[in-house]
């Protein structure tokens, strides 16, 4: 399966295409992978993720599924790439992982069939759609601050083509350690009904993005850590975690919150039973 990747190749961003261990570009500069700075792999007008599609994540919530998905934006300044930093806020508590796989539209879709959706679809990749939770009272409708916040949204390492979403693994690791593992066949809607259930009312660009949804386990991580995403056949995504330079600023806005809400959401729906906390550092 072809495999392409946007990295900064002397000082420009290069699209190259992946060759065993080396990736080359167009004009055929190689570069191997593991000197390579990536980018993310593709650059979206929008992107759009579902609330909850994998079946053991909502049963980990104990809630029931409303018959058709919801969902919410990620601004794109929340990009973010393979190797890069995920930054938690001075001050924040709360920022969870979320292994998920990522839709890369192909052509402009509007009105189209799930039967259809395929044919607008150029490839997969892997994403983390983090959440900084502290906001999560403020923001759980609309959930901006919680999903949006600058780089909270890492896609990479590559936009894989010919993937066959169906049956393919998905695992979360943190420092080598596995807590997530699951299946894209455990999804409610599958990745065609997304694509067609999105363009009806929204217009999706080439180069736009939807995020399918997270297995269960989701939970928070610590900077230092190293959070690694998996998926059979589209390659891993690592990052690690920083504490930002700077506290969130106070004489503005709504402040981080510790709520049930955010407890209760961060630790997986049955905290005050587990009696989980995250280790201080």
């Amino acid at each position: 399966m072809p495999e392409y990747r946007r990295i900064l190749l002397d000082g420009a961003a290069t699209e190259t295409l992946r060759d065993g261990d080396e990736l080359v570009a167009g004009d055929g500069r190689r570069v191997r992978i593991k000197d390579a700075h990536h980018l993310p792999p593709v650059m979206p007008s929008k992107v759009i993720a579902v609330h909850l599609n994998h079946r053991s994540r909502v049963d980990e919530f104990q809630i029931d599924l409303p018959d058709s998905p919801t969902y919410f934006h990620k601004p794109t300044s929340a990009l973010n790439s393979h190797r890069g930093a995920i930054v938690r806020p001075e001050g924040c508590k709360w920022l969870n992982y979320e292994g998920e796989v990522a839709i890369v539209i192909k052509k402009t879709a509007r009105n189209i069939s799930p039967a259809q959706a395929g044919e607008y679809i150029a490839g997969y990749t892997v994403a983390n759609d983090y959440g900084l939770h502290d906001f999560r009272d403020t923001d759980a409708g609309s959930m901006l601050r919680v999903k949006g916040s600058d780089t909270l949204c890492p896609l990479g390492p590559g936009l894989v083509t010919d993937w066959d979403f169906r049956g393919k693994r998905l695992r979360t690791t943190v420092n080598g350690k596995v807590v997530q593992d699951g299946s894209t066949d455990e999804m409610t809607w599958d990745m065609h009904y997304l694509v067609a259930d999105i363009a009806r009312t929204i217009t999706l660009c080439p180069g736009d993005v939807l995020l399918s949804g997270t297995p269960a386990n989701s939970r928070p991580v610590q900077p230092g850590d190293v959070v690694e995403v998996e998926v059979e056949g589209l390659g891993r995504l690592t990052n690690h975690i920083v504490t930002g330079p700077t506290a969130i600023r106070a004489d503005v806005g709504a402040q981080p919150t510790e709520s049930e809400e955010v407890l209760s959401t961060a630790l997986g729906g049955d905290w005050e039973f587990r009696g989980i906390r995250p280790p201080k550092r």
